[in-house]
């Protein structure tokens, strides 16, 4: 049945010029920054953070720290149910993910980075908070619905080994999340020159069970600098299989969206420390100068979940759990 889904991509600039396409999911995080007054300013300063975090990790045979530049692109990845199954051959709008692109101005060459980095869906909206919401309503306590992230992680994993991907992405993605702060984190002996200090958590969570069914293993590390781990979801070996060019791509893009959106963990004043717990009421930290809406975004994960679920979930429902069920890689 694997046959029945197919995928489009579109790309678009992630650049100062950015306006976000009619269908892209608005709480994705370039999108919230690229709306209101100060859009412009948000996006050229946002870049100008992540142009400035690349050469400072990428220092050798880079003495004035100006050799770099990275360029993005977002990817948004529409899903098309064979006509004849769906019966109007439309497409449903899955996931958007970033990719970087590094330019160095030394050679003038343009390297190829990283794929995934940021990622929206619209159906883990819907996973996290219609159906987990809508299970745990009125009960005592906290339970996780049977099968939660199946189809997700399905989804996922049949677009990764689609056609579609292969012919635009050379290598698996890497996706690159904030901590979480229900969690413990202790540092490690384990020490990378690009990645930074390995971290282990005291427990698994949601996130890292949801991942996990999409294939995703996970492994923190705080780069040189930083002041709080990031959580590097990936596929076979992150260390060996991607350059120091293409890891400092993900870590100088994420690094500063996290501080923008979570600067209590990101841009504490104090960096973590041998045991380290994050904490998301942390007043001892500075704010970027970049206009984010936290508030809005948490809505509109509901608005986006609740889309999801009309367009997609209940009219092809039947369809959806018989090809999981019977789905293999």
């Amino acid at each position: 049945m694997n046959h029945d889904f197919t995928f489009t991509i579109k790309k678009i600039a992630f650049d100062e010029n950015y306006h976000p396409l009619d269908n892209t999911r608005i709480t994705t995080n370039f999108a919230n920054l690229a709306r209101g007054n100060n859009r412009q300013e948000n996006l050229r300063n946002t870049l100008r953070m992540i142009d400035n975090r690349f050469n400072a990790l990428a220092t050798w045979d880079n003495p004035k720290g100006d050799r770099y530049s990275v360029e993005l692109e977002i990817i948004s990845v529409d899903m098309n149910i064979d006509a004849d199954v769906k019966g109007d051959g439309q497409a449903f709008p899955m996931i958007e993910i970033l990719k970087t692109n590094i330019v160095d101005h030394k050679t003038n060459q343009r390297i190829e980075g990283i794929v995934g980095n940021n990622f929206s869906s619209y159906v883990r909206d819907y996973d996290f908070s219609v159906l987990l919401l809508e299970h745990n309503k009125g009960k005592a306590g906290f339970s996780i619905p049977d099968n939660f992230g199946q189809l997700h992680g399905n989804l996922f994993q049949c677009f990764l080994n689609s056609d579609t991907y292969k012919e635009h992405f050379h290598k698996p993605p890497v996706i690159c999340l904030s901590v979480s702060d229900n969690k413990t984190y202790h540092r490690t002996e384990n020490q990378h020159p690009v990645l930074g200090v390995e971290y282990q958590p005291n427990e698994s969570s949601l996130t890292e069970q949801y991942f996990k069914k999409m294939g995703l293993q996970v492994r923190y590390f705080m780069p040189p600098n930083s002041v709080s781990p990031l959580a590097f979801f990936f596929y076979g070996d992150l260390l060996s299989d991607y350059t120091n060019l293409e890891l400092i791509s993900t870590i100088s893009t994420m690094e500063s969206f996290q501080k923008i959106y979570r600067p209590e963990i990101y841009n504490a004043n104090s960096a973590a420390g041998q045991c380290y717990q994050p904490n998301l009421k942390n007043q001892d930290h500075s704010l970027t100068q970049i206009v984010y809406d936290r508030e809005e975004r948490s809505r509109l994960a509901i608005e986006q979940g609740k889309f999801a679920e009309a367009q997609f979930i209940k009219p092809y429902q039947a369809i959806l759990e018989q090809w999981s069920a019977s789905y293999v890689l």
